[in-house]
């Protein structure tokens, strides 16, 4: 049974001892997933638990100076991520002065040792974790063997002869280069949420949309763009979505609006997930609302045209 739990006081004891991994894992890419299955084998070898440590706020949105980078997923597609990959237990701890400003040796005791009852830790490339970023590998391995855990560190991951890493998926999100954040992510970038009632502008002007809030923070991408929609078929429905502000109608929270092409249902409070597949231009204000469909119908020609090729692979 699958576990969550945000404060380790009162996790669960695991008389056996766990296996833990610590990350922030936002948008889990190829190198945390690498880190997620080393500690999970290592679990199944020992016959115990696997448990994944990760923060919410993420620690670099607490300490932050000026702009906050972007999150790749929200905080749920986060924990239902690592479940996915085989965790057992996820600490989703809370990122306040209290966790921010406690020193690595007492995350070791309190957290680690005491709350998680760890028999082995394994962490990224350069992890560094406690007050002012003070403990890393070597503190790790020092205090496990006063404590009785191992720690262990894995290998730098690459995708061919890019480093992957959060931060070059953030950048390739905001070129638009789909083809290159997926192989770093392991997967075509989406956003997954509940379709929410919006103005119901776009049904006025012919182009009916499903509605998503978005993550928490600013999104890492913004424009116009051909996805496809997970989650309402057997099979993914070829759409056209706007992320952004809405400035033509005087929008001020970021939304994304995907409109199904040849689609008419009633989807309200369903779960899906919207790949984001080509980008086709920027968020642009309007003159008024003709101006706008218009660009919206050749949006669509050109949202239709890229997605062809692969409805008809799926179709073969």
């Amino acid at each position: 049974m699958s576990r969550l739990f945000r404060d380790v006081d009162r996790a669960p004891r695991a008389p056996q001892g766990r296996v833990v991994c610590i990350g922030a894992f936002d948008g889990l890419h190829l190198g945390h997933q690498a880190l997620v299955r080393r500690a999970v084998s290592r679990a199944r070898e020992l016959g115990v638990r696997a448990a994944a440590v990760t923060f919410d706020p993420l620690p670099r949105e607490v300490f932050a100076r000026g702009s906050v980078p972007p999150r790749l997923m929200s905080t749920r597609r986060r924990v239902e991520g690592l479940f996915e990959l085989g965790i057992d237990d996820v600490a989703l701890l809370r990122f306040d002065p209290r966790l921010s400003g406690m020193s690595a040796e007492d995350f070791v005791a309190r957290v680690l040792v005491d709350g998680l009852q760890a028999r082995d830790v394994w962490v990224g490339p350069d992890f560094r974790f406690g007050r002012a970023r003070g403990g890393d590998l070597e503190l790790l391995r020092r205090e496990g063997a006063t404590r009785g855990f191992g720690a262990g560190e894995i290998e730098p991951v690459d995708a061919g002869a890019d480093r992957v890493s959060s931060t070059r998926i953030r950048q390739a999100l905001a070129d638009g280069d789909f083809e290159f954040a997926a192989r770093l992510l392991g997967r075509p970038y989406d956003i997954a949420g509940r379709v929410v009632r919006g103005k119901q502008l776009g049904r006025t002007l012919g182009y009916p949309t499903a509605n998503l809030r978005l993550p928490r923070g600013t999104p890492p991408l913004a424009g116009i763009f051909a996805t496809r929609v997970h989650g309402l078929s057997p099979a993914p429905l070829a759409a056209v979505s706007s992320l952004g502000t809405r400035p033509t109608v005087g929008g001020i929270e970021p939304l994304l609006e995907t409109h199904i092409f040849d689609f008419d249902a009633d989807i309200y409070t369903r779960r899906i997930r919207i790949e984001f597949v080509a980008k086709l231009r920027d968020e642009l204000k309007f003159d008024g609302l003709d101006a706008l469909v218009a660009q919206m119908d050749r949006d669509s020609e050109q949202a239709r045209r890229i997605l062809a090729p692969m409805n008809t692979r799926r179709t073969a």
